[in-house]
């Protein structure tokens, strides 16, 4: 099975000239004369991207989802590739309903009518990994079942094992396929496949952002029914409304489109900035809006999260961004590690410099941050500068939210929507008010520590005066030691001596 589908791999590779790609690269390639062989007689009039593309779709879903990965890449990856990638989408037919109710069954261990009041065996949503079916609980609420698809753990295994021979073969044979870190981003992929197989991961994703959002005016996130989840099911609400695509269908509703976009960036920010923790694949599909113009989040398979470090991180870099100091973003960037050894600061400020320095003469509202950013991955591309992956997510969630709140709103002024929660956590990030917030989130520590220090004092204090005395004690030994190694050696001589001299006499 598995040569076979090899087999597949290398015809579609000679079918859409993935092949001639390598030898187009312009870089040192072994084989490369076998490969010019295969070139005769062929011709492709499609750019390479496009074909990139096609051939990824003919491979199937597994490879389809990896070139969706791939497109977030763009600090790996030439701009038209990732552009023609991000076009990827994961169109999947769904699998029969029979197969569907056999593994709901095999994990509930009875029968489907036992578990709900009632189910839609027709699936209403397919994707390469699990399809979603309508039901209803016994106690009467409306919910949506997310069924993994049956063996796809068998398929994706296979594939990914695949993936990861083409990489190692890729960074042997090209001078590129080490800079690419293709088996790096095999890995990475690989480990975005096993966190989107456990179904129990995505309820909790859930789970968290809605509490998060809990009472908010802007989001809604499904309620999640643990009893009735599991590594291969998920039950959730039920929500209601149209895909955020459906945008005359929305102006008919009487949504005011100007306050969504606003209210899609708001959110962003908020997950960003506040909590921490977003969604990192709000594409259209995933978005719904409610008849009231409350956006809906649907798909928690991929989430996004900071660290106190990469918020200080980007806190200096907005900072210093605003400011139009290249000088401190380059060395934000080395003091991160970020930049190989050896590089250049103020090469590296001229190259940001370039890309930032132009966008401030245009009205912010037409300032796309995305490509601003973007362009930024670009230059850091070529300072060789380690991306790290949840900041690629944060730069692909930007460019999607920004690109959607264009299209639904032209005027959208990114940078007026988003200001007050970047000040607002530039303030609590850096200076007194930081401080203050840091030492109110220790002091719960501390108070339980307080009663304790005089005996950890006492206990510190009697060790040490422990250890002096040991030491007095240890360096007096070594002092008698020695003097009764002078003692002995004294009596030794004075022995000799007296032999000496009682020799002497008796000769």
């Amino acid at each position: 099975m598995r040569w076979l589908r090899l087999l597949k791999i290398l015809t579609v590779s000679l079918r859409f000239g993935l092949d001639q790609m390598l030898l187009d690269a312009g870089s040192k390639l072994r084989f490369a004369s076998l490969l010019r062989v295969t070139r005769m007689g062929r011709r492709f009039s499609d750019p390479r991207a496009v074909r990139l593309r096609e051939a990824l779709e003919a491979l199937g879903p597994i490879f389809v989802k990896f070139g969706q990965m791939l497109s977030t890449r763009r600090d790996l990856l030439p701009p038209d590739i990732a552009d023609e990638l991000a076009k990827l989408q994961d169109r999947v037919p769904p699998f029969p309903s029979e197969q569907a109710i056999a593994r709901l069954e095999a994990f509930y261990g009875k029968p489907l009518d036992q578990v709900f009041r009632s189910f839609e065996s027709r699936p209403v949503a397919s994707a390469s990994v699990a399809q979603v079916h309508f039901a209803v609980l016994p106690n009467g609420e409306d919910v949506a079942v997310k069924v993994l698809r049956p063996g796809i753990e068998h398929i994706i295994a296979n594939d990914i094992l695949l993936m990861e021979t083409a990489a190692g073969l890729l960074e042997r044979v090209w001078s590129e396929g080490r800079r690419l870190k293709a088996r790096e981003v095999v890995a990475e992929f690989s480990k975005h496949l096993g966190d989107e197989l456990d179904l129990m991961r995505e309820a909790s994703n859930c789970s968290q952002l809605r509490r998060n959002f809990r009472d908010s005016p802007l989001l809604a996130v499904p309620e999640v029914y643990w009893d009735f989840c599991g590594p291969t099911a998920m039950v959730m609400e039920r929500m209601y409304g149209l895909p955020i695509s459906h945008t005359d269908a929305l102006r008919a509703q009487g949504v005011d489109m100007a306050a969504l976009s606003c209210a899609g960036v708001e959110i962003f920010f908020t997950q960003v900035f506040r909590d921490g923790f977003f969604h990192a694949d709000m594409h259209p599909g995933n978005i719904f809006v409610a008849p009231d113009g409350q956006y809906i989040a649907l798909d928690f398979g991929i989430m996004g999260t900071l660290t106190d470090v990469d918020k200080n991180y980007l806190a200096q870099n907005f900072l210093a961004f605003f400011q139009r100091d290249y000088k401190r973003v380059a060395q934000a960037h080395v003091d991160a590690g970020w930049v190989p050894r050896g590089t250049r600061v103020d090469e590296f400020e001229a190259s940001i410099r370039a890309v930032c320095e132009p966008i401030f003469d245009k009205p912010l509202k037409e300032i796309e941050f995305g490509r601003t950013l973007l362009r930024l991955f670009q230059v850091s591309r070529r300072f060789n500068v380690e991306i790290q992956p949840q900041l690629v997510l944060l730069q692909k969630t930007l460019l999607n939210i920004e690109g959607l709140g264009r299209q639904l709103d032209p005027e959208l002024d990114l940078w007026k929507t988003a200001k007050p929660f970047l000040e607002r956590w530039m303030s609590e990030q850096v200076g007194w008010r930081a401080l203050r917030r840091k030492l109110l989130d220790e002091a719960p520590a501390w108070a339980m520590m307080m009663p304790e220090l005089p005996r950890l004092a006492h206990k510190v204090l009697s060790q040490s005066a422990a250890q002096d005395v040991r030491q007095e004690a240890v360096d007096l030994e070594q002092r008698s030691r020695r003097q009764l190694r002078w003692i002995q050696f004294l009596c030794l001589l004075v022995a000799l001596l007296i032999g000496f001299e009682v020799w002497h006499a008796y000769a």
